[in-house]
């Protein structure tokens, strides 16, 4: 049977958890409440520049303005002159002394009353114009000054709700970075193109892909495998037949002693991301024994929180003679029993579906399992007088250790 180790820490049960927001949610709710107080401040800046520019002599309001106003400023002077006009004729017929020269001057005062008259309705009307040019921009004023005392009431209260959320997602990710990690089904890990019967001395390429449906990118995913075999009778374990690499894209690597097939920087959620290979059965490995690749992935990010796939996916096949070339036929996955007492979701890939590929493929130093994360894929071995090995039917029961600091 499977040595194993202890699962994650028991988390609250979903049902307690699932009204509190995400951190992806509230890293959105922080870029909304940013984007709204940004678009306030710029509306602010605007409504301010205007008012700058109505204070322009350039500015139509302005020049309208002058133009009134040197209007009235001249029917002002013409009536003046108007009104000068009537005296000086009055004053000459006072001092007109025949009846010729009353009558020329009678004649010179009626004329400039009326003249005075056309100046003064003149004057009126400038005045009228320049009190108007004068009231419509003050009332533009106004108009933009309300405004601007409007805009700058959404800044602050913009302010405020940009504060909270930055506040609730500050205290999200201090509590996401207590306590043990916590394993997500939104995370998937899956073996894809591995054959269901492999020949012995052949050796087969296949691809670990990586499903985040997390909600948010994933900072640094680690891919975990590990081969394990038995001989026919399903008692002694065969593992030094197996050899298990994976390549960065230039170079097959072997998978180091914490079972890390590299690692992926950057999924982003909704995206997938691919890691090659490559199996290799040596030619003494045992005809009819039964092998299986288990797959897992952890993740850390950098706010501290940190996870990883629920359950160890099994993909068994058969070993069959030297010279046999492998199935056509993939490697089913066997459900494992989930450390949260509930169904597992399916493995991504498992029904050959595909999705965005996303995340860079990089070497696994300075991996989870030197920051604190649990390693995804415990040390597997066969545990002498303990039950059921991998024969047909077999069952496999591995949960993942709990998160320990191995810096």
């Amino acid at each position: 049977m499977l040595s194993v180790s202890p699962a994650f820490a028991d988390t609250n049960p979903a049902a307690q958890t699932q009204n509190k927001p995400s951190i992806a949610e509230l890293e959105q709710a922080v870029k909304d409440a940013q984007k709204t107080y940004d678009d306030a401040v710029v509306t602010e800046k605007a409504l301010v520049q205007s008012l700058r520019d109505v204070e322009d002599p350039k500015h139509p309001l302005n020049v309208a303005f002058a133009a009134a106003e040197k209007a009235a400023g001249a029917a002002a002077g013409k009536k003046s002159a108007a009104d000068q006009a009537v005296t000086d004729a009055k004053a000459k017929l006072a001092t007109a002394v025949s009846d010729e020269d009353k009558a020329a001057a009678q004649q010179a005062l009626t004329d400039a009353k009326a003249a005075a008259q056309t100046a003064a309705d003149a004057k009126t009307t400038a005045d009228n114009k320049l009190a108007d040019a004068g009231k419509t921009r003050a009332d533009v004023e106004v108009e933009i000054s309300k405004k601007i005392n409007k805009a700058q009431i959404a800044i602050k209260d913009a302010l405020a709700k940009k504060t909270a959320a930055e506040a609730a997602l500050a205290d999200a990710k201090k509590e996401a970075g207590k306590g043990d990690c916590v394993p997500t089904g939104t995370l998937t890990a899956a073996a894809v193109g591995l054959p269901s019967k492999i020949g012995a001395g052949t050796t087969v390429d296949f691809t670990l892909r990586l499903n985040n449906s997390t909600g948010r990118t994933l900072d640094q995913v680690v891919p975990t495998a590990y081969p394990h075999a038995t001989d026919k009778s399903g008692t002694k374990s065969v593992d030094q037949l197996l050899h298990l690499q994976w390549s960065n894209g230039t170079a097959w690597h072997d998978i180091d002693g914490q079972h890390h097939a590299g690692a992926v920087k950057a999924l982003r959620t909704g995206a997938h991301a691919d890691v090659k290979l490559r199996l290799t059965l040596d030619a003494s490995a045992p005809v009819d024994g039964t092998g299986v690749v288990f797959v897992n992935a952890d993740y850390k990010n950098n706010d501290g929180s940190c996870g990883g796939v629920p359950d160890a996916g099994m993909y068994p096949f058969q070993i069959t003679a030297v010279g046999s070339k492998p199935s056509t036929d993939p490697a089913k996955p066997i459900s494992t029993p989930s450390t949260q007492n509930t169904k597992s979701p399916a493995p991504a890939g498992a029904n050959g579906s595909t999705g965005g590929s996303n995340g860079t493929t990089s070497d696994a130093s300075g991996s989870l399992a030197k920051t604190g994360s649990s390693s995804a894929m415990p040390q597997l071995a066969l545990a002498g007088g303990a039950a059921v090995a991998l024969g047909a039917g077999a069952v496999y029961v591995v949960r993942r250790r709990k998160t320990t600091d191995n810096a």
